[in-house]
């Protein structure tokens, strides 16, 4: 593929690899990958040592403030959350309707609906047209009302009633409250906490590439999230997941893995959960959530270690 092309008015345009690679785009303060290091920071601080060591709340303010907060400021910064966590009145009674609008439910797709719902609600205007303040502000409810959004449309699809977030518990711990209607233990806490702070951020993925045009044009915050959204839905980007579950389905039983991954393989299938764009060894989130499963236990952690090591044994003898 040649490197530049004459648009016929004498300007040169140049060709840039496949998938953006390599290609320096935007400059950013927030996170970095070093794919080739396994390792990957928030504002230079190891993102899984804050995930093992800190709480949501700290991440969040690493984030949006540029710095780790005493507890004061933790405080103070929760305060500031809590009151943004509930779902607006004219939205709430729309998410039944939400929920069970198709054959079956999708997560990231009801809370595209749910959330765009929200972002109208709240009267977000452009960009373009509010201040440092506002912007700040807009974000902070986004944040704060998204898993009150995923949890209530959950619960609906599954014929229950939301449950209202609660107070007394911090992020974490609330997500888990809102999806059970239980109050959660510190070590189920602990670890939804830990996965939610190793997602926080990951460089220049699909998603913030999505939103990052959508704001160039100056839409509101709502679209920019939204459009992101949407991108995170893809099979190749965060809804990944749900096709390595759906992967442990079609398995079905430990002695049936090495025969099904050798058969997909061999018909260039895709392995969901192995191989990743930028990582060039092994992804730390994955290395640390291991860990957090095991602490957790369970059949489903178990079955899927054997077939990890089913689908590397496959892929050393077949692709190594």
């Amino acid at each position: 593929m040649s490197d530049k092309s004459n648009d016929g008015n004498g300007s040169t345009a140049t060709e840039v690899p496949k998938g953006l690679e390599g290609v320096v785009v935007a400059d950013t303060a927030i996170g970095d990958v070093r794919g080739e290091e396994g390792f990957y920071h928030y504002r230079q601080y190891n993102a899984v040592e804050i995930a093992e060591k800190r709480t949501v709340e700290d991440a969040w303010h690493l984030m949006f403030e540029g710095k780790l907060p005493s507890k004061a400021e933790r405080d103070s910064f929760s305060e500031e959350i809590r009151p943004l966590r509930s779902v607006p009145d004219q939205v709430k009674k729309l998410l039944p309707a939400v929920a069970t609008a198709g054959d079956h439910f999708l997560p990231l797709d009801a809370l595209r609906t749910a959330l765009s719902l929200c972002t109208f609600a709240y009267d977000f205007h452009p960009s373009l047209d509010v201040d440092a303040e506002e912007l700040r502000g807009q974000a902070m409810r986004v944040c704060a009302i998204v898993p009150t959004l995923v949890t209530s449309l959950y619960r609906l699809s599954e014929g229950q009633e939301p449950v209202e977030p609660s107070d007394d518990l911090p992020y974490a711990a609330n997500y888990i409250h809102m999806l059970t209607g239980k109050e959660p233990s510190a070590e189920q806490a602990g670890a939804i906490e830990q996965y939610l702070i190793s997602t926080i951020d990951h460089g220049f993925n699909s998603s913030t590439f999505t939103a990052r045009v959508i704001t160039s044009t100056g839409a509101d915050l709502g679209g920019a999230v939204v459009g992101a959204i949407g991108a995170l839905s893809g099979p190749l980007h965060g809804g990944a997941p749900s096709r390595a579950l759906d992967m442990l389905d079609a398995i079905g039983e430990p002695d049936n893995a090495e025969t099904w991954i050798r058969n997909a393989i061999e018909k260039g299938e895709r392995i969901m959960g192995f191989g990743h764009r930028v990582y060039k060894t092994d992804d730390p989130r994955s290395l640390m959530l291991r860990d957090v499963a095991e602490r957790l236990g369970g059949e489903q952690y178990e079955f899927a270690r054997k077939i990890e090591d089913s689908v590397l044994k496959v892929l050393e003898e077949l692709k190594p």
